[in-house]
């Protein structure tokens, strides 16, 4: 298999410049149907606000994971445009579920600037606007890939991960009722369950899927193999936003952290209560999940009285050592620099 020959950079730019494209093709209906133009515009306006903008490593992922599966095939056939174009439907995937999110969770930024539903003239619309964002996936897969052999297996997937996730959020939700502080909710177990619906699926599953289905890759066995693999490094890469989200430099970041004041069931609070004193429980029972700076600083400083930087740099380094085992053991067929490649990108990060 071909290595990965093109940088990071000239990847990103790629990859990024092809968006212009995807709002062309996914406004060109205002032309055949002028009644609908107000919508359109609207569309675009939300297209554009929420779907660029972040580090696209998503939707990147979808690319360098089909040229390391089919090297020079990339550039036959149209394949690299399809490729690009499914690569943002996982983009519009994540900015369907991240401005709804933010209005569940009354989230301030997002990606250096206010979040959409915060923008003025938006509020509740919001909601709608995120369904705009998620029918535009289908409208993309129809366009670009309903003559291909892999068409059902891409519909498929992408609505089968779309239903994870919404569980995952679910099942956060539950957990992490506004006002209802119930710490003994917050078990490895349940976080666990969380992470592997909410995150890990869309952000490391769905990308490298799709680039194997396209490939022409669509046994059982070689998805459960890449599965076992990705699901590993999700779970690391949403405690590592868990981390971010308390010690993480907002301004390296791009959003202000709110898991706290959201009671949420993060790593932090789930490791936390296994270090703690009684006394330092009932601080954290009087303090957490409150919109309140001051009890918020209160449980960032018993955070960092129970040394949790340490603890998440020593699972940093566990995790990593325990991914390569994974790799080891499970690309088989696969080539393994499609998972070191995104292991690379995601260990040690600050945003």
């Amino acid at each position: 298999m071909a290595p990965m020959q093109t940088s990071q950079s000239s990847e990103l730019q790629e990859f990024s410049s092809y968006f212009k494209q995807i709002v062309k093709d996914l406004t060109a209906e205002d032309r055949q149907h002028p009644e609908i133009g107000d919508a359109i515009t609207r569309l675009k306006e939300v297209l554009d606000h929420n779907t660029p903008g972040g580090k696209c490593n998503r939707g990147m992922t979808v690319v360098a994971a089909y040229r390391e599966l089919v090297g020079p095939d990339l550039q036959k056939d149209g394949n690299l445009q399809r490729t690009l174009t499914v690569g943002w439907c996982v983009e519009l995937l994540q900015a369907f579920f991240l401005v709804a999110d933010d209005i569940m969770d009354n989230s301030v930024t997002r990606r250096g600037q206010p979040c959409w539903y915060r923008k003025d003239g938006v509020g509740l619309d919001a909601i709608n606007d995120s369904f705009l964002l998620e029918s535009a996936i289908y409208r993309l897969l129809k366009k670009y890939c309903r003559g291909q052999p892999y068409y059902l297996n891409l519909l498929e997937l992408f609505l089968e991960i779309s239903y994870q996730t919404e569980l995952g959020q679910a099942l956060d939700l539950i957990t992490a009722q506004p006002g209802k502080v119930d710490l003994n909710r917050y078990t490895e177990t349940r976080y666990k369950a969380i992470v592997k619906y909410k995150t890990a699926f869309y952000s490391f599953y769905l990308p490298v899927a799709a680039a194997m289905y396209m490939a022409g890759i669509d046994g059982e066995e070689e998805h459960r193999n890449a599965k076992t693999i990705l699901l590993e490094m999700g779970e690391f890469f949403q405690i590592q936003d868990d981390y971010l989200d308390c010690f993480g430099d907002p301004t390296v970041t791009g959003k202000i952290g709110t898991d706290i004041q959201d009671n949420k069931c993060g790593w932090l609070v789930v490791e936390a209560l296994q270090r703690v004193t009684p006394e330092q429980r009932k601080l954290l029972e009087d303090n957490y999940g409150q919109d309140d700076i001051e009890k918020v600083q209160r449980v960032k400083q018993l955070y960092e009285e129970l040394d949790m930087p340490a603890a998440y740099r020593r699972y940093e380094e566990e995790s990593f050592q325990r991914l390569q085992v994974l790799i080891s053991q499970h690309a088989n067929g696969l080539s393994k620099e499609i998972f070191n490649g995104l292991a690379r990108k995601i260990y040690k990060r600050q945003k």
